[in-house]
């Protein structure tokens, strides 16, 4: 599925709708590698997970986010919607007593990730009380699939944060099935957590034994805990704050368990860490370097279209306004802002493994928007779709930026120890800024085509004005030193600009004409003709939609400078009136 072409995506939609229990399963072992085996514990793991739990809880986490009512009110309802899955159960059913439509539906529902948002009024935190007594009877000793490392951090984390509504309800004998069950899978994750290869799992298996030792150890191991989460923030965190990763999602993650931890150890009477001080700043002004003007995050690697609430709730917590930049070099972004226009330029490699096993090969790719109105971005992500259209979206045919000889700008390899394909590349890439009065240049380029066409790609953008046009020119280059290409045979290029679903494209005589839903217009112009809409597919609103693309596809001189065409493609968006 990750080798498909985005555009033929009607077969896709209906191989979701018939898909087989081993064609499930044969795509969650090809997508989720060595973090989707099942958990196996030996006979000494397992005398290392039981012993006494604690009689009591010492503290309770603050839940710092807002809960998403809609998803609370279907859930109280019986409804359980992952992607584009869907279960109606009976009432008082738990899901984990039926045949779940997939193992990634089965995976989500695991990591209780939607626990605080059922937690809302008597009846919610009722059923969630039920459904998670439920689990602990079932599975709450040891269970291979339920119990893998990155479920079981999300779990515990999502149990923590339901506080005393969940953790201190009902009578002693189910108060303390929980409280040992918890006790028994914060073990588990001391011990397993050095050999995990997951940066997602030890990231958050290192939040949750500080938090497991704030809440459940009254401080003990609290030292070691907090030495484990300052390496993995070294390890993680980008001197300019983002993630090794380079996506905005996990910026606004990383932001919410530290200032979740934070506050508990305030209210614990202990120390916050300096490196603890030092990095929630930094991280907070990289998390508003990417909020959108509709207050949700730009969708670049792993991000998708945060809820603008959470976004707000975890900015609003910062002590002092977030620090402003144009330019997070480390994080590899280029940003503009020209009154209402917003454009953030991915011009950074990829993270180097295992960091780069979810990398997308997007560079060059832009998002581009006018106030709360997105118009371009890419195919977006989502953790609720199903893992195959996760792996789809890699490719550099997912972004917008040019794909040249059908290739991606960036190469995927096996990583060995995890068994999924991470991302190497490009070589090359670099971006510069000029500003000069009104007026601002980025000029980027990378040689990830370099190797197999002997052409680099060079991407300039032109801003003026107060933001009501942008001028773009896409080149293809050889480089002076390099001998001419003995094939002189043109290579297929297309440079692709996907669509927001909120955008309704028009083609016109002259031009393409988008309409934004807040009512904003722009003309999308081009002197290259063949000029295209096409269906694509975005996945940032946690479900599949399919709004359309703009395509030019031409070819391209394998000796061509770049100065003319068809190796150089000037392009604009300029607002109507």
């Amino acid at each position: 599925m990750d080798g498909q072409d985005l555009s033929d995506i009607g077969e896709e939609f209906q191989a979701d709708r018939t898909r087989t229990s081993s064609d499930d399963a044969a795509l969650w072992r090809r997508f989720r590698g060595v973090a989707g085996e099942d958990a196996k514990v030996s006979t000494l793991q397992k005398l290392k997970l039981t012993g006494s739990a604690p009689t009591a809880y010492s503290l309770h986490l603050k839940n710092l986010l807002p809960p998403d009512d809609r998803r609370g009110e279907a859930l109280l309802r019986d409804i359980w919607r992952i992607g584009q899955q869907r279960i109606v159960l009976q009432p008082g059913q738990s899901p984990w007593s039926v045949e779940m439509p997939s193992r990634h539906f089965a995976d989500r529902v695991h990591r209780f990730g939607w626990a605080c948002d059922l937690a809302q009024g008597e009846a919610g935190k009722a059923r969630l009380i039920a459904l998670t007594d439920d689990w602990v009877s079932k599975f709450g000793k040891f269970h291979g699939f339920a119990w893998r490392l990155e479920p079981t951090t999300s779990r515990c984390w999502n149990w923590l944060r339901c506080g005393p509504d969940l953790l201190e309800a009902g009578d002693d004998d189910v108060r303390t099935a929980r409280l040992e069950s918890l006790s028994r899978q914060l073990r588990y994750i001391q011990e397993t957590l050095g050999a995990a290869n997951d940066p997602k799992s030890r990231w958050l298996g290192a939040v949750v034994l500080v938090a497991g030792s704030l809440c459940l150890r009254a401080g003990s191991g609290l030292g070691d805990a907090l030495d484990r989460l300052e390496a993995e923030c070294t390890a993680q965190i980008l001197p300019d704050g983002g993630h090794v990763t380079r996506s905005p999602a996990h910026v606004l993650t990383a932001l919410i368990h530290l200032q979740t931890l934070s506050d508990a150890l305030q209210r614990a009477g202990r120390p916050v860490p300096d490196w603890m001080d030092r990095w929630i700043p930094r991280i907070g002004a990289m998390l508003a370097f990417f909020q959108a003007g509709d207050g949700a995050l730009n969708t670049f690697h792993d991000g998708d279209e945060s809820r603008p609430e959470v976004v707000n709730a975890a900015l609003d917590r910062l002590s002092a306004p977030p620090r402003k930049f144009m330019f997070a070099p480390k994080s590899g972004f280029q940003k503009v802002e020209k009154g209402d226009l917003r454009l953030v330029l991915d011009c950074g490699e990829a993270p180097p493994r295992p960091f780069g096993d979810h990398a997308r090969a997007g560079a060059l790719g832009f998002e581009l928007s006018d106030g709360p109105a997105r118009i371009v971005t890419s195919c977006g992500y989502s953790a609720e779709v199903n893992v195959d259209w996760q792996a789809a979206v890699r490719r550099t045919s997912a972004h917008s930026t040019l794909i040249l000889g059908g290739r991606d700008s960036g190469v995927f390899i096996v990583n060995d120890e995890t068994r999924l394909r991470a991302l190497i590349g490009p070589e090359g890439i670099a971006a510069k800024r000029l500003e000069e009065a009104a007026e601002i240049w980025l000029d980027a380029q990378h040689a990830g085509y370099k190797a197999a066409y002997g052409l680099l790609h060079r991407r300039r953008i032109f801003i003026s004005g107060e933001g009501d046009r942008l001028t773009g020119e896409d080149s293809l280059v050889r480089p002076v030193a390099q001998t001419p290409a003995d094939d002189k045979k043109p290579i297929p290029f297309e440079i692709r600009f996907h669509l927001h679903p909120t955008v309704t494209a028009m083609m016109g005589k002259d031009a393409i004409r988008l309409m934004c839903d807040t009512g904003h217009v722009w003309r999308f112009r081009t002197s290259h003709e063949g000029a295209r809409l096409e269906k694509t597919v975005y996945l940032a609103r946690g479900i599949v939609e399919q709004p359309e693309q703009i395509v030019l596809a031409g070819f391209a001189d394998p000796n061509g400078d770049g100065s003319q065409p068809p190796n150089c493609i000037r392009w604009a968006f300029v607002r109507e009136a």
